[in-house]
């Protein structure tokens, strides 16, 4: 075994160095939103708060935690993601299977309707008239629909695909499979993880979004949970208890923010480990190769 050159050793203890002091910035934003959230107001105000929590102070979870419509709103935003994301990837991966045969007619036109709403959109207004149309409105298609296809996820699975040998999709041709039954049983199953960091990269986006629910959800019982706590920073809460809570938020102003903040990421960091490991392959080999 060649033992290192010691120039090699100085650049790994630099780069470990460099790579932990990136960590460690990258990381004191969280930690620190966390500590606030469990602090008290004044020593928020006083900017005593770094990595641990001061004036240690329960009363924002507490208000949040006992009111019923927090609970509603959190399922709604657990089922308008699911139902999204799945629209999403199936509506993804057949349309990036289709663009990536190249004896496709038309591939060209089809790939060119993709990326040119990448540059162009119809605008809010338009956008808003045609949902309310449609009669989408008050409705999880109204949160699916307009962002069912992603052109970046399009483009990264499509490049994918091209990427996976030719002859096995010949090869089930000759045992008798049609069109869809490889796509479900010989390319999705090579395909885990493109599949896996797409389906992360669309929870993700449809777990943070609120200005589509605010926009075209009028009923409070069917709002995110992101609106609710976009209301309950602006100082108002959807529940029931409004007035109980106002309230008890004037004393706690200084770190309803900080709180809002850990709920919401709290789910999608917990998922998050868990796909992880598809997340490097999946962009790198669905990645567009000069």
């Amino acid at each position: 075994m060649v033992r290192p050159s010691r120039s090699h050793r100085v650049f790994q203890g630099v780069n470990g160095v460099i790579l932990t002091l990136v960590v460690l910035l990258t990381l004191y934003p969280f930690v620190n939103i966390i500590a606030r959230s469990f602090s008290g107001e004044r020593q928020i105000r006083a900017g005593e708060v770094t990595l641990w929590p001061k004036g240690f102070n329960l009363t924002t979870y507490n208000i949040v935690f006992h009111d019923g419509m927090f609970w509603r709103n959190y399922g709604n935003t657990v089922f308008y993601t699911v139902v999204s994301t799945v629209l999403a990837m199936v509506l993804t991966t057949c349309y990036a299977y289709v663009l990536s045969k190249k004896n496709l007619k038309g591939r060209g036109v089809l790939v060119g309707i993709a990326v040119f709403t990448m540059f162009f959109t119809g605008g809010l207004i338009p956008n808003y008239i045609l949902i309310t149309t449609l009669g989408l409105k008050n409705g999880v298609w109204a949160l699916a629909l307009p962002n069912a296809i992603s052109v970046f996820n399009l483009l990264v699975m499509k490049a994918f695909f091209e990427s996976l040998p030719a002859e096995l999709e010949e090869a089930a041709q000759i045992d008798g499979l049609n069109t869809y039954g490889i796509l479900l049983r010989i390319v999705l199953p090579l395909s885990k993880a493109v599949v896996a960091t797409m389906v992360l990269f669309y929870s993700v986006s449809f777990w943070n979004s609120w200005f589509g629910a605010f926009l075209y959800l009028d009923r409070t019982d069917l709002m995110p949970v992101t609106v609710y706590l976009r209301n309950l920073i602006a100082g108002a809460t959807g529940g029931g208890n409004a007035g109980a809570a106002n309230d008890q938020l004037s004393q706690v102003g200084a770190n309803i923010q900080a709180v809002t903040i850990v709920l919401t990421a709290l789910p999608i960091i917990c998922v998050y480990p868990f796909v992880q490991r598809y997340f490097v392959s999946g962009v790198t080999l669905g990645a567009v190769k000069g």
